[in-house]
């Protein structure tokens, strides 16, 4: 009789570790797959700079946007730095998405501008910057969508039962995900014949 309450208590002593093996598994993914959000950030905003500059030489009476565009890419740049010492945390998260959405919004005002330059609009290192800053986009796009599988994740596994049990005791917070609103979104137009 003892040596099965001694087996009993052996597998469920595995079965702990394996359970707080999986969480901090689980924790570390999507750790890492904000690391990669912050590698693709980090370039789209390094890219805005240089894209401002270019702007500058063709949009001189245009200076209140330019700041504009600095301006909300510096705010972005602080709610990476805040979310990178905490992914995860929904405070840091909903800091960063808000910033994001800042910039993307304050870069469509920069490229709707744009169109009525039509040197500005020509200019080579003016295309490639653009094409840079889409694909980098694009690349933020997928690097988010990786991050929020892994969140969701680890959210379940850490919601479901009995891991909530060690999640708790061993204070494994929830993860928030990363929403960023796409400004350019627009809604379909109603066509009504009344």
């Amino acid at each position: 009789m003892g040596w099965v309450v001694l087996a009993i208590a052996v597998v469920a002593v595995i079965y702990g570790i394996s359970v707080y093996n999986g969480l901090v598994s689980g924790r570390n993914r999507f750790k890492n797959a904000f690391a990669q959000i912050d590698v693709q950030l980090t370039r789209r905003h390094d890219l805005v700079p240089n894209l401002v500059e270019i702007a500058k030489g063709y949009m001189k009476h245009e200076r209140e946007t330019l700041e504009a565009v600095i301006s909300a890419r510096n705010a972005a740049v602080s709610g990476l730095n805040a979310a990178k010492g905490n992914p995860g945390d929904p405070a840091t998260m909903a800091q960063l998405a808000q910033a994001e959405q800042g910039l993307s919004g304050a870069l469509g005002r920069l490229f709707a501008l744009a169109e009525s330059y039509p040197d500005l609009k020509a200019s080579a290192n003016m295309a490639q910057l653009s094409e840079e800053l889409t694909s980098t986009e694009n690349k933020v796009a997928f690097a988010r969508q990786a991050y929020n599988d892994a969140v969701m994740d680890y959210n379940t596994r850490r919601e479901s039962f009995p891991a909530n049990l060690i999640a708790d005791r061993f204070h494994f917070q929830p993860a928030q995900l990363l929403e960023i609103e796409d400004v350019g979104k627009r809604e379909v137009p109603k066509i009504s014949f009344d």
